[in-house]
């Protein structure tokens, strides 16, 4: 029985030219664990929205979405509340509340419940989630993983039959993520919750999936199991840009020229590669990068910082020097400090104790807006807070004004850049109506535009699939060719060890280590790739899929029988 079904479903929002939903029909039983995966913009968002009767789009609606049998949208308030849970991707979107057992209590109040049935419900929850240590801490004072936990927990303590959730790991480290698929596994086999999730971090959610829903310009262009999607995607004839997103070791199997069932885990992956490739041959050295006799683009020698005189330091004795025409990621625990760095190093934050230098130079000798004009450009976590125009286009125009351009001059350069990140529809829309990739492709281009010597990015991946990211490294690719710097903060291990030239550590305020991204990750036991894990301990560096193909190749396959 199903218990939630879509039928002939199509959207277009208010003022919109394109649907962005075409004719979806969806069942999902009771039970199920549901995952929705596609490019950024490809109307995920809007369809889980349409499930949430609270959070319906402004917008033209053919078709039905059933809950029960039930059409969603005229269902009571208390049942579309309390039986449909929503997670958000951002937690601090979802936090109404100071302290976390009032956010715990908080739903179940809105519901009119007893004083005692809110108690003993919180106090269950508490212990499902084992959240009990952190029960009166304020909000504000969370991690990000923590955050997006009481998110969760807060839904939960209602009973949902159904829970829904739009990327809710794209801001967490990956230890936190794999903690947050872990609560999910638990909440659907313990108790048989309904999941349909929309994500891009494919590795550990994918096979926990019944179904598997490949959705391409507003239309779903596969449903099925997830080996059976593995296989139909990695077919060559197909050639689906959605492919590079799926976990490893679906990717080298079939890169291995294999056929039938393909393993999708760590686990499958590691027992697939012992029982049929040799391991003579252990590692692949790649050419050493020398950055010795490298000008240094940006030195922090000794570095302190804290917000206010009675907080704690968030950078203790902070050491880096980062290289000219260099790809640094810098990747460590949510709520370390990491985009506090950042802010250090664009001078937005200065420090209390040490010396930050730019090209050799101390902050104070930048006189005006030298320090920014075509030197330095930021990219923040929440790409929002960027924009400051009605439309993406007068937006993109407004930079290029501030940057000196031409007016024929300016156009071009926006159209190029839209170009390259496949967002040309999209500049007479308003930036908050874009989906979360779409605010962050168009975000990097205004960045983009200032043409800086040095580029800081924080968590520039955040929302983006597989083929975005793809094409956001070809085009850091590039400004590295033009000589360009940057320095990356990032959760996405998997980028950073196909594109970084060097990657460090942060923890407790200081740079802990850093290496060249094929031995850092292979020098990582929790903070590394899958393929990393995969291959080990049979090859000690294939952090990517590609140099795992190699090995196997390299070491040929077992003799059977």
């Amino acid at each position: 029985m199903a218990l939630i079904e879509v039928k002939n479903l199509s959207f277009t929002y208010n003022g919109a030219q394109t649907a962005a939903l075409k004719d979806i029909n969806l069942s999902v039983e009771s039970g199920d664990f549901v995952l929705l995966f596609g490019e950024s913009g490809c109307g995920k968002t809007t369809l889980l929205r349409l499930l949430k009767k609270q959070l319906r789009p402004a917008g033209k609606q053919d078709g039905e979405a059933l809950y029960r049998f039930k059409n969603i949208a005229d269902l009571d308030d208390r049942t579309a509340a309390a039986e449909i849970g929503y997670v958000m991707q951002n937690p601090d979107n979802q936090t109404v509340t100071d302290k976390v057992w009032h956010e715990l209590a908080f739903g179940l109040e809105s519901l009119g419940e007893k004083n005692e049935v809110i108690r003993r419900k919180v106090a269950e929850i508490c212990g499902f989630f084992g959240i009990g240590d952190w029960f009166h801490r304020r909000t504000f004072e969370l991690s990000g993983g923590q955050k997006q936990l009481l998110a969760l927990a807060s839904v939960m303590v209602m009973d949902p039959s159904v829970l829904i959730l739009d990327e809710p790991t794209a801001q967490l480290d990956p230890i936190a993520a794999s903690e947050f698929f872990a609560s999910l596994k638990k909440i659907n086999d313990e108790l048989g919750v309904t999941i349909i999730i929309a994500e891009h971090r494919l590795e550990e959610v994918f096979p926990l999936a019944d179904k598997a829903v490949l959705m391409d310009k507003g239309k779903i262009f596969m449903c099925d199991a997830p080996r059976n999607v593995g296989k139909k995607l990695s077919n060559s004839e197909l050639s689906h840009k959605m492919s590079l997103g799926l976990p490893a070791a679906v990717r080298l199997f079939y890169a291995l020229g294999k056929t039938g069932d393909c393993p999708l885990t760590v686990k499958e992956g590691k027992k697939f590669i012992s029982e049929n490739y040799n391991g003579d041959i252990a590692r692949i050295d790649p050419p050493e990068q020398y950055l010795g006799e490298r000008r240094a683009a940006m030195e922090v020698s000794g570095g302190y910082f804290r917000y206010e005189r009675e907080l704690p330091d968030v950078l203790r004795g902070l050491d880096l020097t980062v290289y000219e025409n260099e790809l640094l990621c810098i990747l460590g625990a949510n709520g370390a400090g990491k985009t506090t760095l950042l802010a250090v190093l664009s001078g937005v934050k200065r420090l209390y104790k040490g010396k930050l230098r730019i090209w050799g130079k101390k902050l104070k000798e930048y006189g005006g807006n030298s320090l920014y004009r075509g030197n330095i450009a930021c990219l923040p976590q929440n790409p929002q807070n960027l924009f400051v125009k009605n439309t993406v286009e007068s937006d993109l125009y407004e930079i290029t004004k501030i940057a000196g351009y031409g007016r024929e001059e300016g156009k071009k350069a926006v159209e190029e850049i839209c170009a390259k990140f496949g967002i040309l529809h999209l500049l007479k829309s308003h930036p908050y109506d874009l989906s979360g990739g779409e605010q962050q492709k168009a975000a990097l281009a205004k960045v983009l535009l200032i043409k800086p010597a040095i580029l800081l990015l924080d968590e520039p991946t955040k929302g983006l699939d597989a083929c975005s990211k793809r094409g956001l490294a070809d085009i850091l690719k590039k400004l590295k060719d033009e000589g360009k710097t940057i320095v990356i903060v990032t959760h996405d291990v998997e980028f950073a060890a196909e594109y970084a030239d060097r990657c460090a550590m942060f923890f407790d305020g200081q740079i802990v280590s850093v290496d060249g991204r094929i031995n850092f990750f292979a020098s990582n036991s929790y903070y590394t790739t899958a393929a990393a894990r995969m291959t080990r301990p049979l090859y000690e560096n294939a952090v990517t899929v590609e140099l795992a193909e190699k090995l196997c190749r390299m070491n040929g396959e077992k003799r059977h029988g």
